[in-house]
């Protein structure tokens, strides 16, 4: 062994990355070239697909260099820790969802709205202040996803099920998924047990009136509303509709695994794009995540992936970041490249163009992310510094009450103590 810990590893990781990226697009400076890093997570194919829609954008734009740095989503947060200590961050970075508040706070983002080569011509008023954090244009979304049921078509078929009215609520759609687990030829489960989704969950809050987060960074939502997501999953775990842990090998079920056992799933739009490609024998459809008999109005919201250029970028670098990221955002080019795995474009142009000639499962994608855009929506806040394990601690939670270690009531407790501490000690 070499004795080099974690950290150095990802150093020397990141390191490796930048070369690669380097010789891909096309390596140097010669002739006063602008160079930007560009930093990135997923898996290989991700890294692939992007590599190539980069070395695209280099293509296009002579005289610029693109230096991708990629990790996987993990080790780019841990990455992005240590560059944050060191000043050293990439000049364009995508943003983890649990980190955005966090670097917002850090001071990472550089206002967008004051670059020209960023085109936001195609956005409303009131997308772009949709977008905004604290009243600025710091990050911008390049994709959007939204909460689903999604279920297996030829399942229901061969099964001989029909499944709930897509205005069917959470009791509804138990009490189908109790039934058909019960009896179906083909001894398979209504879905996976997953109650620590998070937009799945963050859909439950916003139907009853609360929000997973205050605009002034705090647990928006009480014991009472989380015990009772808990339950409705607890209910289905103790009728046999749902996969147990071991069935699916733990917490966070592995698609592959599982794919072949249960009827539909809880999930995000934007993953039917990759899923679907495991089971190509298949046909999957996507409804609206089921919505509470007496849910409150605004309750649909949009979750946007985001990126940022980074806040100490050289001020000869910023006119052509702007450049890759309206490359990113509103392109036709690299959607096409790129695929849809990181959600629905953006850019309502874009939108409209890649609906059009969409494949089956993009459309099916595109299809309920319309329908969240033209829906009412009450506003949505970003998780805040202090809470970037608060799902690996819902995790957990979920894994307790399975294993019939812990109640309903002593999770939701535990759950919410566990947050509103992190959130303390980090201001």
């Amino acid at each position: 062994m070499s004795g080099l810990d974690r950290r150095g590893f990802l150093k020397l990781a990141a390191a490796g990355a930048l070369g690669a990226g380097l010789s891909a697009c096309g390596a140097g400076s010669e002739g006063g070239a602008t160079s930007l890093r560009y930093a990135f997570w997923g898996n290989n194919v991700r890294q692939q697909n992007y590599t190539k829609a980069l070395k695209e954008f280099v293509a296009k734009n002579p005289g610029i260099q693109v230096e991708p740095e990629f990790a996987e989503y993990a080790a780019f947060q841990e990455r992005m820790t240590t560059q944050m200590a060191a000043r050293d961050v990439a000049d364009i970075f995508w943003v983890a969802s649990p980190q955005v508040m966090t670097y917002h706070k850090n001071k990472l983002y550089r206002r967008l709205d004051d670059i020209p080569s960023l085109n936001l011509a195609d956005y409303s008023k009131e997308e772009l202040e949709s977008f905004k954090l604290g009243g600025q244009l710091n990050t911008m979304p390049f994709g959007i996803f939204v909460a689903v049921i999604r279920h297996n078509e030829t399942f229901a078929e061969q099964d001989g099920v029909e499944l709930p009215p897509k205005d069917a609520d959470w009791d509804a759609w138990a009490t189908f998924l109790i039934d058909y687990a019960k009896d179906n030829p083909n001894k398979r489960k209504g879905m996976p047990y997953e109650p620590d989704h998070d937009l799945s969950f963050e859909s439950w809050l916003r139907q009853h009136g609360e929000q997973l987060w205050t605009e002034d960074g705090r647990a928006g939502f009480t014991a009472d509303t989380l015990r009772a997501w808990l339950d409705w999953w607890d209910k289905l775990y103790k009728a046999g509709a749902v996969t147990t842990l071991s069935e699916q090998e733990g917490m966070g079920p592995d698609w592959a695994l599982v794919g072949k056992k249960v009827l539909a799933k809880v999930g995000n739009s934007n993953h039917l794009i990759d899923d679907a490609k495991m089971f190509p024998d298949y046909r999957f459809k996507l409804r609206s995540i089921p919505a509470a008999k007496d849910a409150q109005a605004g309750h649909p919201f949009l979750y946007f992936p985001r990126m940022a250029i980074y806040q100490g970028i050289d001020d000869d670098k910023v006119e052509t970041a702007g450049k890759l990221v309206s490359y990113n955002t509103g392109d036709p080019a690299m959607i096409k490249t790129v695929g849809m795995t990181m959600g629905a474009p953006v850019n309502p142009k874009v939108f409209q163009q890649s609906l059009q000639s969409a494949s089956g499962d993009e459309k099916e994608m595109l299809t309920v992310v319309q329908a969240g855009r033209e829906a009412e929506r009450r506003p949505r806040f970003e998780a805040p510094p202090g809470t970037s394990t608060w799902r690996t601690a819902m995790s957990k939670v979920g894994e307790e009450i399975a294993l019939g270690r812990l109640s309903t009531a002593d999770g939701a407790k535990r759950l919410l103590d566990e947050i509103q501490a992190g959130i303390s000690r980090a201001r």
